[in-house]
């Protein structure tokens, strides 16, 4: 993987003659390729997402319990509580679910405005490049997007409101961190978590795999790797 970015980033800062296909391929060509390869990954990550069982169906994104709901699981469940523990899982991931397509226009914007400078941080970035790119690009805006339809969801179990209240108080004396004093707010940063998660993988997948690119630049750019 190291060794596709190094020749990449060669590629995108202007290499001489003599690399082959790389040589080949303009600045623009390599950071439009890179577009393509996003705005296919992008679309795709939220398509999986907001679906049925987009969020409770799949392991590396399901949203479990808060932390202090998941100390106190066996307790709760004893006094007769799991059923209510339950329908809150299925309710955090189904406000997941119905929130994620509304991020689809912030992040094809946000691959629009993609200069060569931020294709090439990416490109240098590591792993979790892409990950960075779309939460500084997006994340605040997503937040503001996501809360109402997922407080809407949450709001509507007793066990979510009591979480809210018990929560908060524990925020106010310092034993819970002020991000979690909310059910909305702790399922908001999860889907948004696991969204940026699954938009590195779909742009990872077409790295391997770049016949399977739906851009002709990005088959050009990743196939010429």
């Amino acid at each position: 993987m190291r060794s596709i970015l190094r020749a990449f980033i060669f590629l995108v800062i202007s290499v001489p003659v003599g690399a082959a296909g790389l040589a080949a391929l303009t600045e623009s060509e390599a950071s439009g390729g890179l577009k393509e390869a996003l705005t296919q990954g992008a679309g795709h990550a939220v398509e999986l997402l907001g679906r049925k069982d987009g969020f409770l169906g799949n392991p590396k994104v399901k949203i479990p319990l808060p932390e202090v709901l998941k100390q106190a699981e066996p307790l709760l469940r004893l006094s007769g509580r799991g059923e209510d523990l339950d329908q809150l899982v299925t309710s955090m991931n189904r406000a997941a679910e119905a929130a994620v397509p509304e991020a689809k226009g912030l992040l094809m914007n946000a691959v629009k405005q993609m200069s060569v400078s931020d294709a090439k941080n990416i490109l240098s970035g590591g792993d979790d490049s892409v990950t960075r790119y779309f939460r500084d690009k997006t994340e605040t805006q997503l937040t503001r997007l996501f809360l109402p339809t997922v407080k809407q969801n949450t709001d509507k179990l007793a066990l979510a409101s009591q979480y809210n209240k018990l929560a908060g108080q524990a925020a106010g004396i310092g034993l819970l961190k002020s991000e979690d004093a909310q059910i909305e707010s702790y399922v908001t940063r999860k889907a948004l978590d696991g969204l940026y998660m699954m938009i590195a993988e779909e742009e990872r997948a077409i790295r391997k795999d770049p016949v399977g690119a739906v851009g002709s630049l990005a088959k050009k750019v990743f196939g010429a790797l």
